[in-house]
């Protein structure tokens, strides 16, 4: 059974807001790292996870809705950012790229959650292209916390 226009919003918007503590999740660790190569790197997935809630709002406006504009502080901590600002106080390069780890388990989590929803064919593309991008850039993140 097909998703309803109004729960099909709900679904964009929540994944335009893990986009969004994504990003800034990002943004923070990248402003926060020594490491120049990991500096870079962190803030290519910023980036990536700004352009993500980018085509999803435009999912949401071709839908009639209104899009989510920026992530929530309720959101933030259930998809796993908040510990984030915790941890850069320290500064300790290691420990940051596991609270980034952290942060894409539960983005991951989210996609998957909407991901088992019947998705309309032109939603569907997208959601699962966000998803192979999103699990590379964890795995890659899960590589560089056991290099450390």
């Amino acid at each position: 059974m097909a998703v309803n226009r109004e729960e099909l919003i709900s679904c964009l918007n929540d994944l335009i807001q893990t986009c969004r503590d994504g990003e800034e999740g990002f943004q923070s660790a990248a402003d926060s790292v020594k490491s120049a190569d990991l500096k870079a790197f962190l803030k290519r997935c910023s980036l990536q996870r700004a352009q993500f809630a980018t085509e999803l709002q435009a999912e949401v406006r071709q839908l009639g809705g209104d899009p989510a504009q920026s992530g929530t502080v309720t959101g933030s901590f259930h998809r796993g950012w908040l510990n984030l600002k915790s941890v850069i106080t320290g500064k300790d390069d290691s420990a940051i790229i596991a609270e980034c780890e952290r942060g894409e388990d539960a983005a991951l989590e989210n996609y998957k959650r909407v991901l088992k929803e019947n998705l309309p064919p032109n939603v569907l593309p997208v959601a699962k292209h966000q998803f192979t991008e999103i699990k590379e850039t964890h795995d890659r993140i899960r590589g560089l916390k056991e290099a450390a």
